[in-house]
């Protein structure tokens, strides 16, 4: 072995495996198991949960759209385990739930689903009274409506006189479901009510808050709510915590922290003796079109009726991390192989963490992508992301290399279009900080998906387009500051986007600077 050679290879070596060691640690970390004092057991069941019967690929929006009997026996079948009762918020579709209810041994709180239209409100209701009337021994209770006076489809004064006309009809108690506050602004609706059922999401309060803040803020309401009502009884009809989606402020979803939640609540609940029930059973994709990633994963379980560890046992915020531990060692790896033979002891150094470095980035772009993505549209978004981070990593790691025949050829092709990356670079951070600035509440951080392209580009500047560089690098620079008031100083996830755009910024204004 040459003694250049030797200069070469050994540092070379040294970067791979602390390259792949960083790129495990960094995968261990986001999914490694954490122990919690479990909340439900086979022989400890929780009281109630709310149930829809769509599974993943399922949408009430979807033309012609038919529940399937067998999964509605499956899903009570599962929760029969685990709960005591379910909650339904519509009658259409469900009329046999009752019956199957019945098979499981579970009692069921019965919705009904109530709005502005009265045609559409008479078929629930008749539906609801029909069949609370008919299941005496398994429909424990009635609920006229859900959140209609938060999308401000009835008046209060409407809402009571049905409430009061179905109660005429069933011999079961008769609620209406809606935000804790909302009891508060339509004070004639109580009256109307055997008990008042409020909502109590901490995460979509307009003060977000973290878990331990979340759960004592769940706690003053309920006894706030408690004494003044008094003696109706209070039923917290949802609580519950996301497992994925982006932060706002301080509330953070993850698995750990949906897991943190339910637990500490159901325990507080118990010691209470506070009847509740929490949102959801299962994950429901659908809702992440008009809620965002978040919307879709408030289940105990997911789309697939797999258990998530939020009721039981150590719980992981990303329990396939194996898989994409894998999956960026591989890219690592093809990439390293792709540029070669690297040119000097400081591109040894350098080449293994930059592959790494893009690897992880591709990953986390990816399960990102696979939480969020909603449409065509954004799969084709995100894979743009992840063909242009292919395109820098491949170009940054053959600069570092020893250059011949095709891979020279190959650089030459990507060096010759390097201000194309830029600009497209520029364009997904100052589109999506456009985003984050005006049009915020349901979109997730993209900090993974830039976060190479940034780096490279603020290390090896590049000419392109003056005026549109500028542009760029303002509309980027500028809606850091306006995104971090709008989040608060205590969402890491918004500081973590911060900064990728702040290295974006340095990137375009070096380019800008060199171009001059």
């Amino acid at each position: 072995m040459s003694s250049n050679l030797r200069v070469v290879l050994w540092p070379y070596l040294l970067a791979c495996v602390v390259s792949i060691l960083a790129l495990c640690a960094g995968w261990y970390w986001l999914g490694k198991p954490v122990p919690l004092a479990d909340a439900a057991s086979a022989s400890h069941k929780l009281q109630c949960a709310s149930y829809t019967p769509f599974a993943k690929d399922q949408s009430p929006f979807d033309p012609g759209f038919r529940i399937r009997p067998e999964q509605v026996d499956a899903d009570l079948k599962l929760l029969s385990a685990r709960f005591s009762c379910i909650r339904t918020y519509s009658m259409t579709g469900l009329e046999n739930i009752p019956a199957v209810a019945r098979k499981y041994g579970l009692k069921v709180m019965l919705g009904a689903w109530v709005n502005a239209n009265p045609l559409d409100t008479g078929k629930e209701i008749d539906a609801l009274v029909k069949s609370a009337n008919a299941n005496p021994d398994v429909v424990s209770a009635v609920i006229v409506g859900n959140e209609t006076l938060l999308r401000k489809e009835m008046t209060g004064t409407q809402l009571a006189a049905l409430i009061r006309k179905v109660k005429g009809q069933v011999k079961q108690p008769v609620t209406y479901a809606d935000v804790w506050e909302f009891w508060d602004q339509y004070p004639q609706v109580a009256p109307a009510v055997d008990f008042l059922t409020i909502h109590l999401l901490p995460y979509w309060e307009d003060q977000p808050l973290g878990i331990d803040d979340a759960l004592a803020h769940v706690a003053a309401v309920r006894e706030a709510f408690g004494k003044k009502y008094a003696p109706k009884d209070i039923l917290i009809g949802e609580t519950g915590w996301p497992s994925e989606g982006r932060q706002r402020e301080t509330a953070l979803p993850s698995r750990v922290n949906e897991a943190r939640f339910i637990r500490t609540f159901a325990t507080m609940a118990e010691q209470h003796g506070w009847h509740y029930n929490l949102i959801e059973a299962f994950d429901q994709p659908w809702k992440r079109t008009n809620e965002g990633a978040v919307g879709g994963y408030w289940g105990l379980f997911d789309a697939d009726r797999q258990d998530k560890g939020v009721l039981e046992g150590p719980v992981s915020n990303l329990p396939l991390w194996p898989r994409w531990l894998g999956l960026s060692v591989l890219l690592m790896a093809a990439a390293l192989l792709l540029a070669g033979p690297v040119r000097s002891a400081r591109s040894a150094l350098l080449a293994p963490p930059l592959a790494a470095l893009g690897a992880a980035c591709i990953g986390v772009w990816g399960e990102t992508s696979w939480v969020d993505a909603r449409f065509f549209g954004e799969w084709v978004w995100m894979g743009a992301l992840v063909l242009l981070n292919l395109l820098v990593l491949v170009w940054a790691l053959l600069g570092l290399a020893s250059r011949q025949g095709w891979r020279e050829r190959l650089y030459g092709w990507l060096h010759l279009r390097r201000a194309w990356w830029l600009s497209m670079a520029g364009f997904a951070a100052a589109v999506m900080m456009l985003a984050m600035v005006f049009d915020p509440r349901y979109r997730s951080f993209a900090s993974s998906s830039l976060l190479l392209p940034a780096l490279v580009f603020a290390w090896r500047p590049v000419r392109g387009p003056v005026n549109e560089l500028k542009l760029l690098m303002a509309i980027v620079v500028v809606g850091i500051v306006i995104q971090l008031l709008r989040e608060g100083f205590e969402n890491q996830q918004a500081w973590c986007w911060a900064l990728v755009c702040a290295v974006m910024g340095v990137g375009l204004w070096r380019s800008v600077t060199r171009a001059s």
